[in-house]
């Protein structure tokens, strides 16, 4: 399946942009516990799951 052309110009490749990305999932399992396997500290809920990690990428990358 062929990519529409203005979404080639949006969808950027690279090593650089591999590692940023990595970095960002590193960050995130390092930082937040509840994504490591096997620890402590964990959410029972789903609903709390996903408002700890919105928290976390809103301050980590919006401020």
């Amino acid at each position: 399946m062929e990519a529409s052309p203005e979404m080639k110009d949006k969808h950027l490749t690279g090593k650089i942009f591999t590692q940023r990305i990595e970095r960002n999932n590193l960050t995130l399992r390092t930082r937040i516990k509840r994504l490591a396997r096997k620890t402590i500290c964990f959410s029972r809920s789903v609903e709390i799951h996903e408002k700890v990690i919105g928290t976390f990428i809103e301050k980590h990358m919006f401020y």
